[in-house]
């Protein structure tokens, strides 16, 4: 199992009454590996996780390994504040067949370092299923340092990081010291980042978990293989056609413009559950001009 290129973090659509689309997300998975991705993540933040229930997440992740059928690689949500949570979710994930669990550092207690290497460490040690650690400071209150990062690159079963911080000199730092102790082919950066996919992948990141690729997965797969294969002028030409999208599906707090988009468009997405509101008027004409611009609508 290969863990890069363009990997979807997934919005989770909803009914009209407000229980999880499942034939709605059966389509999405569908529509997304026709246009070209390489995996898909389900119950990440971009899939609501903060809340969708224990339950209905147990669910999507059964339900996306069923209908991916080894087509894509599938990557579960799986994290939680609560070390006991995270342990419940990774269990499933692993005996569900997903090939990934994303765990997020703890949000709200702010771990010290110590505490997040115990944190992970224990997930590690109770399932099989490979991990990817999830930093997003600008979520959690909590950044995981780079000497952290590597002792638990050093664990047999922690695989790699989505990085979504905008801090592009400790992807250098990182995969600098991975390279020292040649763990860089063995531990993967992802951007999570779609803005700054483009920059961090010469610096040795693999690829992408894309709140953009919900929205146009073609394109953003294009970009993603064209800067993987060393043909940065056409993946630069690709990444300023995407900019204004890079930077509108952020207009508000994400997944609201990415779900708004796909409303417009015609596919399964449904409201967001509060306490997220709807896209403001003046953001989702400026949304859909940005949709028009990219052939989209």
């Amino acid at each position: 199992m290969k863990i890069e290129g363009t990997i979807v973090a997934m919005i989770t659509p909803f009914t009209p009454d407000d229980e999880v689309d499942e034939d709605g997300l059966r389509e999405n998975i569908n529509y997304l590996i026709e246009n070209g991705v390489d995996g898909l993540l389900i119950a990440g933040t971009t899939g609501e996780s903060a809340t969708i229930t224990h339950e209905e997440q147990r669910r999507m992740i059964d339900l996306l390994v069923e209908e991916v059928d080894g087509r894509v690689t599938t990557i579960a949500g799986a994290g939680s504040n609560s070390t006991k949570e995270a342990l419940g979710l990774v269990k499933h994930a692993d005996a569900a067949g997903a090939d990934a669990a994303l765990v997020i550092t703890p949000y709200y207690n702010r771990p010290q370092p110590h505490g997040l290497l115990e944190h992970y460490k224990i997930l590690s040690d109770a399932a099989e299923i490979p991990l990817i650690i999830y930093n997003v400071p600008s979520r959690t209150g909590t950044d995981i340092d780079v000497d952290t990062v590597l002792k638990l690159a050093e664990e047999d079963n922690i695989i790699g990081l989505k990085e979504a911080s905008p801090d592009l000199d400790k992807v250098s730092q990182l995969m600098k010291k991975l390279m020292e102790r040649g763990l860089d082919d063995e531990f993967v950066i992802l951007s999570g980042n779609d803005n700054l996919t483009l920059p961090m992948i010469p610096l040795g990141a693999k690829g992408v978990i894309s709140v953009v690729a919900n929205v146009d997965p073609a394109r953003m797969s294009r970009m993603v293989n064209e800067a993987l294969s060393g043909d940065f002028e056409s993946a630069m030409k690709t990444h300023y056609e995407l900019y204004d999208l890079m930077k509108g599906l952020f207009i508000e707090t994400n997944p609201v413009p990415a779900k708004e988009a796909l409303n417009m468009m015609g596919k399964p997405a449904g409201h967001v559950r509060p306490p997220l509101g709807q896209l403001k008027k003046e953001n989702r004409e400026k949304l859909r001009r940005i949709l028009e611009d990219l052939s989209l609508l």
